[in-house]
């Protein structure tokens, strides 16, 4: 027989004091954010070079974490790892890159050689650390303080609230670094081709089909013409342009069923729906997708045009295949 202890353990309430705790610390060190951050955006936006991230331990976990951030967000970075550095690594590290080092206590020993090493070839170094007096902190040029604020460990002091905030502090700096670059959700997709963030991040001209297998008549071909390039186009609908070459017009299968009584008695420009929904090859494909099944009619194929004339075409299928959702 089992008898339940006075005092369960409740795991629901540590994490609500995990959360609690870093969350505060977070709140604090937003509060605290003032001109060092900028200056270290601006030297940041200004390397010419890579931005080489470095620690040991758990702020080397957060440094190789930061550097894919800016990475992925178009500002060259890579990790070095601080211990390896001093064994070949800063060969890697270049007199045009920028250094972000990471370390609580701002006294790790194995810091020192990649230190030396931005001072010798006056580099800039921008400090993340907990203790502005520090080696590192006295050593760079740029110190983005933690605020002092406990571990939610507690007496165990193992890293959690410090590692967080290195966390949010670095991509506090990726975000402002790209809006400060002027980086777009395309140059994004750019960087991140596989998966299902790079095919919402896939622009229409990707996935569309080119002129070549456009389905287009003139205002003034038969019906049974039309008909013959929508069958052979196999999209289900054909474009209408005039003689300038703009999109006048779509057929689609229920313009056919609305004239069915004479339909062949009729030419194109008396049958099609004039104003049709198309979309521009620089749109993100996601938002095709969400302008085919939005409110109003609901479509399977769109009209790519630019400046008014038709340059591909788009089926929803193109889009399910792609991985767009």
């Amino acid at each position: 027989m089992s008898v339940a202890a006075s005092n369960p353990f409740d795991a629901v309430a540590v994490a609500r004091r995990v959360l609690a705790c870093e969350a505060k610390a977070l709140g604090e060190m937003a509060d605290g954010l003032g001109e060092p951050f900028a200056r270290a955006v601006e030297v940041l936006a200004g390397a010419r070079g890579r931005i080489v991230c470095t620690g040991i331990g758990k702020s080397g976990h957060v440094a190789r974490k930061i550097a894919a951030t800016l990475a992925s967000t178009g500002a060259p970075s890579m990790f070095v790892h601080a211990a390896e550095a001093s064994h070949g690594d800063l060969g890697m590290v270049g007199v045009d890159d920028v250094v972000l080092a990471l370390s609580k206590t701002g006294e790790t020993r194995e810091l020192a050689d990649i230190l030396a090493y931005t001072k010798r070839f006056a580099m800039p170094l921008i400090a993340i650390t907990a203790v502005e007096g520090s080696a590192l902190g006295r050593a760079a040029d740029i110190v983005l303080v933690l605020p002092d604020a406990p571990e939610a460990t507690g007496a165990l002091n193992a890293p959690t609230t410090s590692t967080t905030l290195q966390i949010a502090l670095g991509d506090a700096l990726a975000v402002a670094l790209l809006e400060r670059k002027g980086f777009t959700a395309n140059d994004f997709g750019v960087l991140h081709p596989g998966g299902k963030l790079g095919a919402m991040l896939r622009t229409v001209a990707d996935l569309m089909h080119g002129p070549a297998e456009l389905p287009l008549v003139a205002p003034e071909a038969p019906m049974a013409d039309a008909i013959l390039v929508m069958s052979e186009k196999r999209f289900g609908c054909v474009g209408v342009c005039d003689s300038a070459g703009m999109l006048a017009g779509v057929i689609t299968d229920g313009d056919l069923r609305r004239h069915i009584d004479g339909l062949l008695a009729h030419s194109a420009g008396e049958v099609m729906t004039r104003t049709p929904k198309t979309v521009r090859p620089d749109i993100l494909a996601a938002e095709a997708l969400r302008l085919m099944t939005g409110v109003g009619a609901p479509s399977t194929v769109l009209f790519v045009v630019d400046a008014g004339k038709p340059v591909g075409i788009l089926h929803v299928h193109d889009l399910l295949r792609a991985g767009v959702m």
